[in-house]
């Protein structure tokens, strides 16, 4: 059972597959927002020696399972990385071992190299849910030991590829987000060409008059842009398609891999970086403090835990049960100014803010006693006063 895409490592790999083990191939896809058509993959891989194909759509539970917990969690890596690769591998292994299971396959196999970050997700994955299956990964295997090599294999097998020797990036797409590596951005100081990006205009192009979007949000989930409600999917998409061209959501990221190095990736995430900053909007009215930093704390290693591949773990689970605790109450409107480049915050309200203007308020009040700030201060200041008189006695 192999996880296929059509392009070049995959459609060789379903070859020297067979021709390896002798054995039948059943080539699965997932449809996860890709915005392609995937018809052509069934026919392919047919051709290219694959004994059954499937093609599942997990659009929604991609992003109603998936996407939608993680950013309930805020969850980013590093600061900078919204884990749109990271996140798509536990939904596309989880169907290949239920399809592995319907059609007797003994054995899994993926196209990751050996040399990156989805080799361990996928296999963390399927050894989660289904550790009796053997899993073969090619590229740790096999003497095609660059892309150069695959394209000769798949030129001596008339293999027919949708990308050139010259303008190959290793890409990977989905409705959250697009990544892209390899050829000139494996130098970190060279700019991305233009003409690389699919899908976001560049910020200069965008339009000169911002654009506003207002979301709103039940139990930590967006729901409705708008005014108009969606299904998880389809308003990611419609999300994509506005922030987009407004030229939100590119990044270029060194990140650290886990498998110990470092890697420079370029990133379009349109509709998940303006979601990111609603959410933390919304949370900054309704989260309690303690709760928001409890959580905060959390983020980086729920982060760890998604890019690392251990979405199918008990850990990821405590702190998922926890995450969602704190999003109960998290229900209200955000509306968003996005401009160039930039998605920020135009406004937020929720019918159980905990923001009181008549605390908050720099006018004359009744509710808070200013003169009781100096007990508060200088009881927290009591160790400090302590520390400075018995640093003060040893000199």
């Amino acid at each position: 059972m192999l996880a296929y895409s059509g392009g070049l490592d995959t459609s060789v790999i379903l070859k020297w597959l067979i021709e390896e083990y002798g054995c039948e191939v059943v080539a699965y896809a997932a449809d996860i927002g890709q915005g392609e058509e995937l018809e052509p993959v069934h026919e392919k891989a047919l051709a290219t020696g694959a004994s059954e194909v499937f093609i599942e759509d997990l659009r929604e539970e991609f992003v109603r399972d998936f996407v939608f917990p993680m950013l309930r969690a805020g969850a980013v890596y590093e600061g900078s990385y919204l884990l749109g690769t990271s996140i798509a591998r536990p939904v596309i292994a989880k169907r290949q071992v239920e399809i592995a299971a319907e059609t007797g396959a003994d054995a899994v196999a993926h196209g990751a190299t050996g040399k990156g970050n989805d080799q361990v997700r996928f296999e963390l994955t399927y050894t989660a849910l289904a550790p009796e299956l053997e899993v073969v990964a090619p590229w740790r295997i096999w003497d095609l030991s660059s892309r150069s090599k695959l394209f000769e294999f798949a030129d001596e097998h008339d293999i027919s590829l949708p990308t050139t020797k010259d303008k190959s990036y290793s890409m990977d797409r989905n409705v959250l987000h697009v990544s892209y590596e390899g050829l000139e951005l494996e130098d970190p100081w060279a700019e991305p060409a233009e003409d690389m990006f699919l899908i976001t205009v560049a910020p200069e192009a965008a339009p000169d008059v911002p654009e506003y979007v207002e979301i709103e949000y039940r139990g930590g989930n967006p729901v409705a842009l708008d005014g108009q409600e969606f299904s998880p999917y389809d308003l990611l998409v419609q999300l994509n398609e506005i922030a987009a061209r407004n030229g939100v959501g590119r990044a270029d990221i060194v990140e650290n891999r886990y498998v110990g190095m470092k890697s420079r990736g370029v990133y379009e995430t349109p509709g998940g970086t303006v979601l990111v900053a609603a959410h933390r909007a919304l949370e900054s009215l309704v989260l309690d403090r303690e709760v928001m930093h409890l959580r905060d704390s959390l983020i980086p290693r729920y982060a760890e835990m998604v890019y690392y591949g251990y979405w199918f773990s008990p850990e990821r689970e405590m702190v998922q049960a926890a995450v969602d605790e704190s999003q109960r109450h998290v229900l209200g409107k955000v509306r968003m100014k996005l401009y160039k480049g930039s998605a920020t915050v135009a406004g937020r309200k929720s019918e159980i803010s905990l923001y009181d203007p008549e605390v908050a308020t720099f006018e004359e009040d009744e509710v808070y006693s200013q003169a009781d700030a100096g007990g508060f201060i200088r009881l927290n200041a009591l160790r400090l006063k302590i520390r400075q008189m018995a640093l003060a006695r040893r000199k």
